[in-house]
């Protein structure tokens, strides 16, 4: 294990280096510390946005459900895909031109100061679950690896996480979420390649994956996958692209980098939606008892299956290298959510509470970095909460915490875009509304009440499960947002005191940005800055092929190092031409 500690300590400095880089820029202002001031470019915004949408749960939770159930987990990510291309199409460049510096301050402009309260607080809370699920994630792979209390474990990488993402806000997050995504990538090809070489090639895959490849074992019922996929495209559509995941956005220089920066992150979703789950599904065939491997995991044994196949099939060094890359995705997920909580509340709750008074921007900036630590300390408490629910999969975990919670949360913040005539009660009475669809759906419409009402036989823990989330994505696309939509009967723009504000908000909207030439020294320093902490990268990886492995192992380091290397160089020669 010597070799691992070293990778991931290795990992860790350069993370901690590049939040020490870009603290400068961080601490500029208010603006430039919750979203970078509005100037960064699309490369940086999209490797951000697709990190938001990718945590460690993709190489423990999905894992595990790709190793036991086949091809049916990337419908999951494919549905991310999706919504990335409406996002291109449709909403990433008319978030940017929200011209706001927090999504709750794009919530006031749309629905008024009463709504931007009750979403100020309700996008922390849930910021809190989510995030804990992702820590909790990341803590069972760990604990897996050092053989460690899971508790434990989870307390100490939290802290880490804790530590790197309050150093340097918007700039820190966004560049580190840069270098995170070719952590990513690299562990998640050479994986791959390596997979694909080991089972004999993909056909192998298909035709001799456990129970079938497409449909998985204990699903009788083909089209409950079908329906599933079709309504997770429309809960993924809402939950990408609404007004509070419009931070993401909110960093772009301009319009049309924030429409590539949408069109990148669809990229990545859609080729990595196929690449990250080769691994676990060549490792149902190789390692058929992997899910045993770690039976003090109970019911999230199988989530440890990408472990099992670096141990078995990578070359030392390998698991080191997971790792980092579970860190970079909850790190990445986790710092994300902490600078947008900090600049939430900041602006959404701190700052009108003190309207009356003369505070300085750097005394907001400081509040800032506050409340990011006390919120990273609140999520490590959930992730511990989240530990001891030991017989529920991290993927129903997952599913349960995004369909119970965050659909009712986001429908009014998806449709408010799309339809202009809301009373102001609407947003807030909405997420009510669909917080009581949620119970329904849980304890009086189960999933065997509409098996029963269909005729069909006795489910399978698996086709419950699927049901379950899929009535109830159903239940919230009819019920809840069909009540967003129909509250526009009520509207009355006699009474509508928030009229003349909407009005601006969506000629804003509908307005391009354009970046000026001053933009062009900034640029040059993100470039300069990022080629240099990705070269840094590209000679850490080339150190490992001195770590004792077959000579095909340091070759697989070797290309991973050159393949860094090379694209940090291109960035360090593109931020010299700018400035031409």
């Amino acid at each position: 294990m010597f070799y691992e500690y070293f990778v991931i300590a290795g990992y860790f400095f350069l993370i901690v280096a590049i939040s020490v880089v870009f603290k400068k820029m961080a601490n500029r202002s208010t603006s430039d510390y919750f979203r970078g001031g509005g100037k960064m470019l699309w490369w940086m915004v999209g490797s951000t946005a697709f990190m938001t949408q990718f945590s460690a749960w993709t190489f423990t939770g999905a894992a595990g459900k790709a190793f036991t159930d086949g091809f049916a987990i990337t419908l999951v990510f494919l549905a991310n895909t999706l919504a990335y291309f409406f996002g291109y199409l449709y909403f990433s460049h008319r978030f940017r031109q929200m011209r706001v510096d927090t999504p709750t301050e794009g919530i006031r402009r749309r629905f008024g100061n009463q709504n931007e309260q009750f979403f100020s607080w309700a996008l922390i809370v849930f910021s809190f679950i989510n995030a804990g699920v992702w820590l909790n994630a990341l803590g069972v792979f760990a604990s897996a690896v050092f053989n460690a209390d899971l508790v434990m474990t989870i307390i100490a990488t939290g802290l880490a996480v804790l530590l790197v993402s309050v150093i340097s806000g918007a700039w820190g997050v966004v560049a580190s979420d840069f270098i995170q995504t070719l952590v990513v990538a690299v562990i998640s090809v050479a994986c791959a390649i390596v997979a694909l070489i080991a089972v004999g090639g993909p056909s192998v895959i298909i035709h001799e994956f456990p129970s079938g490849f497409v449909m998985g074992p204990d699903m009788n019922y083909g089209l409950l996958l079908v329906c599933s996929f079709i309504f997770f495209v429309v809960k993924q559509l809402q939950s990408i692209n609404n007004m509070q995941d419009a931070y993401r956005f909110l960093n772009a220089k301009d319009t049309n980098n924030a429409r590539k920066a949408a069109l990148l992150a669809m990229v990545l979703m859609g080729v990595g939606s196929i690449i990250w789950f080769i691994p676990p599904w060549a490792s149902a065939i190789l390692y058929p008892d992997a899910a045993s491997a770690y039976p003090e995991l109970g019911g999230k044994a199988a989530d440890a299956v990408y472990l099992v196949f670096a141990r078995n099939a990578m070359p030392i060094g390998t698991i080191g290298l997971l790792l980092a890359g579970l860190f970079a995705a909850t790190m990445s997920s986790m710092d994300s959510a902490l600078n947008r909580n900090s600049g939430i509340f900041v602006r959404s709750v701190y700052q009108p509470l003190v309207a009356n008074k003369r505070v300085s921007d750097a005394h907001l900036l400081n509040v800032g970095k506050v409340v990011s630590l006390v919120s990273g300390v609140l999520v490590i408490f959930v992730a511990i909460f989240f530990s001891s629910l030991k017989e529920m999969s991290l993927f129903e975990l997952m599913m349960s915490v995004s369909t119970m919670v965050q659909v009712p949360l986001l429908v009014p913040l998806f449709f408010g875009m799309l339809f202009k005539k809301t009373p102001k009660w609407a947003p807030w009475v909405t997420v009510i509304f669909g917080m009581f669809v949620s119970w329904l759906m849980t304890d009086v419409i189960t999933s065997d009440v509409v098996a029963n009402w269909l005729g069909m036989d006795e489910l399978t823990r698996r086709e419950a499960s699927e049901m379950r989330i899929t009535l109830t994505i159903a239940a919230h696309l009819i019920l809840t947002a069909g009540f967003f939509i129909s509250t526009t009967l009520f509207y009355k723009e006699e009474k509508d005191e928030y009229r003349a504000e909407t009005i601006a908000f969506f000629k804003d909207v509908e307005t391009p940005i354009i970046s000026d030439s001053e933009q062009n020294e900034v640029d040059a320093e993100q470039r300069n800055k990022l080629g240099s902490m990705v070269m840094c990268m590209g000679i850490g990886l080339l150190a490992m092929i001195i770590i004792p492995n077959p000579l095909w192992g340091r070759a697989v380091f070797l290309i991973c190092a050159a393949t860094i290397f090379l694209l940090g160089w291109i960035l360090k020669k593109s931020a010299k031409s700018t400035t031409i």
